[in-house]
């Protein structure tokens, strides 16, 4: 979500909407799913916002949360699967269409790590340093070799690195 501590201009933004018209689905953990879909639903319905369009998407396009409670959906658009998110997520990949997106607090995105279920990481890296933190890749047991693809600065100084797993 697009906050105080990130810098969010119109070429990180420009980027991530042309990001997501390559995807089908979104994937959230249960958490980030209640901030994600209330916060960017208003942004979808306000013509007048600056970040409308990348709302809009985010919006518009199916959304799959994975939770571990029992839940009951309170988000449109929405489909929350409760099941083994390993054989889950394999079968999502296996369908046909577009890319899987994914969005989630580090907890969740830290499992699709440690399980190798995420093929191509795109990580927008922020010139802010942090005392404190939360990492991605905290559940990792081995090295998971990456190959750079990109490496794109951004004017307000954000970067992204896009790279893909070794396989």
């Amino acid at each position: 979500m697009v906050g105080a501590n990130f810098n969010w201009d119109e070429e990180v933004k420009n980027f991530s909407v042309d990001n997501l018209t390559y995807v089908d689905n979104i994937l959230l953990g249960r958490n980030t799913a209640d901030e994600i879909v209330t916060y960017w639903g208003g942004v979808a319905n306000d013509p007048n916002n600056n970040d409308h369009e990348f709302g809009k998407l985010v919006t518009d396009i199916p959304k799959i949360v994975f939770s571990n409670k029992p839940e009951t959906n309170k988000w449109n658009n929405t489909t929350i699967i409760n099941g083994d998110i390993i054989e889950e997520i394999n079968i999502l990949k296996k369908k046909e269409g577009k890319n899987i997106m994914v969005y989630g607090g580090s907890s969740f995105v830290s499992s699709l790590i440690q399980n190798r279920l995420i093929d191509e990481f795109y990580l927008l890296v922020n010139p802010i340093a942090v005392g404190n933190g939360l990492t991605i890749f905290k559940s990792l047991k081995d090295n998971l070799p990456l190959t750079l693809q990109k490496c794109q600065p951004f004017t307000c100084g954000t970067v992204l690195l896009f790279y893909k797993t070794k396989k």
